[in-house]
């Protein structure tokens, strides 16, 4: 393959690169660091990237195989892109302190490598391209979640989340031993035909989704999160929540569907097991946090839990759901977190529920955008959330997992609950002292909360996006099943 064709293949990735070198460069050279000017040269990097990542060419691949796009990865690159973009949005008040202004370069820097690992990973086509970009995401993520390395709760969650990571990727990695020890490939095209169902596949089968499991925080690999949530900045936290989340999901997709598909009868039991677990067990402990962080760290979990519900669905329209779901999981999660991040840079740093009391009373735009996020999250119609979970639903339904389906439903009046104890805080409980004062937020951070909010309101009831995702699905899995 010549250069020329390899640029073309992989036109998302090495554009990216570009971006990072460009990043890098500015920040070496800028004589005093200004986090304004950081933020605003990768915001408009990335809305350059989108249409990089939208027109990449479909089912072509490089290096023998092992690196393919296809429609699917195409929407997936999309979506993170979109998604870091709003995190880029929120990101500036927090770069503005004066311990965290001299860093700004180095944010920006990591969070874009961990974007480029997860390219590499979504549009793996042999798994040690996987493992390269799953090492390339979660090295830099460490790095990012104890960012504020002085705070003891920042480098507590650091080392936390560098020795989960540590632990899972070893055992992905033995798992995936075992696969080219019974297999003699990598290559997720030939494994499907050497897939017999041995007992080292199913043991191959079983370490590889539990290093997954960790990615996704997913009962039980999920002990790390809350600690790692609560610890990180916030800005680090909702990165990890949506963008991390999302491209852990489409890489596991499509090493099942691809690599595993023979075997799914086995996988498929693993995957309802570990989704009620998720669902159950982070329902009834988000019940009982008090710090906002932590109760999105459950909510990230549970929500882990809906968004791996699709892989048990017919590929084609599982995946499908899962980029739904992914889409409106950003917005949603973003707009939450984008309003916990503000009240904590302009109330002296509390993340505690009891100082979202009243808090209509003093910031009715910040009230309406978490309580759309909140309902979208929590599944209620209008919002996008409500569809969101019926496509995934839908799709575990027509595969004949009605009995997954019907307990994730009695979990999703559950969650009612718990996310509407935040509402309850924000419109009726009374402030035992007065309410969190009025304060304005920047332009940016305005920018990226009006996005979400239009996002959560209209994705649902306009059918375009679904149908793009669906097609890109049918286009890359159709021929499947």
């Amino acid at each position: 393959m010549d250069i020329l064709t390899t640029l073309h293949t992989m036109q998302a990735e090495i554009a990216l690169a570009v971006i990072l070198i460009v990043v890098l460069l500015t920040d070496l050279f800028l004589k005093t660091p200004s986090p304004k000017v950081m933020q605003r040269l990768s915001c408009v990097l990335l809305v350059l990237l989108l249409p990089v990542t939208l027109t990449s060419p479909y089912e072509v691949e490089a290096f023998g195989g092992m690196y393919q796009n296809t429609a699917m990865t195409s929407v997936a690159k999309t979506l993170l892109t979109a998604g870091t973009l709003l995190v880029f949005l929120q990101a500036n008040p927090w770069l503005e302190r004066e311990d965290t202004r001299h860093k700004a370069g180095e944010f920006y820097l990591l969070t874009l490598s961990t974007l480029l690992g997860m390219f590499y990973m979504i549009s793996a086509g042999n798994f040690l391209l996987l493992y390269v970009g799953l090492e390339l995401a979660s090295i830099p993520m460490a790095c990012l979640v104890a960012f504020d390395k002085f705070r003891h709760h920042s480098a507590e969650a650091g080392a936390k989340f560098i020795l989960s990571a540590m632990f899972s990727s070893a055992l992905m990695l033995y798992g995936l031993s075992l696969v080219y020890g019974t297999c003699g490939t990598m290559y997720f095209a030939d494994l499907s035909q050497h897939m017999t169902g041995t007992p080292l596949q199913i043991l191959a089968i079983v370490l590889f989704f539990a290093g997954m499991g960790f990615k996704l925080s997913l009962v039980p690999f999920h002990m790390w999160t809350p600690d790692t949530y609560e610890g990180a900045p916030t800005c680090v936290s909702a990165y990890l929540s949506v963008i991390s989340k999302g491209a852990a999901a489409f890489t596991l997709l499509n090493a099942l569907v691809k690599a595993f598909g023979p075997m799914a009868s086995q996988w498929e039991d693993l995957a309802a097991v570990v989704i009620i677990l998720s669902i159950t067990l982070a329902n009834v402990l988000a019940l009982l946090q008090h710090d906002m962080k932590r109760f999105m760290a459950y909510s990230s979990i549970s929500q882990a839990g809906y968004l791996i519900l699709a892989v048990l669905g017919t590929p084609s329209q599982g995946a499908g759901a899962m980029a739904y779901y992914v889409a409106v999981y950003v917005v949603a999660n973003l707009a939450v977190f984008g309003v916990i991040s503000t009240v904590e840079q302009n109330c002296g740093g509390r993340t505690d529920r009891e100082a979202y009391n009243r808090f209509y009373q003093t910031n009715p735009r910040l009230s309406l955008v978490m309580t759309a996020g909140l309902f979208s999250l929590a599944g209620i119609p209008p919002f996008a959330g409500f569809f969101s979970k019926f496509m995934v639903f839908a799709a575990a339904f027509h595969a004949g997992h009605w009995m997954i389906v019907f307990l994730a439903l009695v979990n999703t009046v559950i969650s009612l609950y718990y996310y509407l104890l935040v509402v309850k805080a924000i419109f009726i409980t009374p402030a035992e002292t007065n309410p969190l004062p009025k304060f304005t937020s920047s332009g940016a951070v305005r920018a990226a909360l009006a996005i979400c909010l239009a996002a959560i309101c209209l994705i649902g009831i306009c059918p375009q996006a679904f149908d793009w995702m669906t097609q890109a699905a049918q286009y890359t899995f159709g021929h499947i099943g």
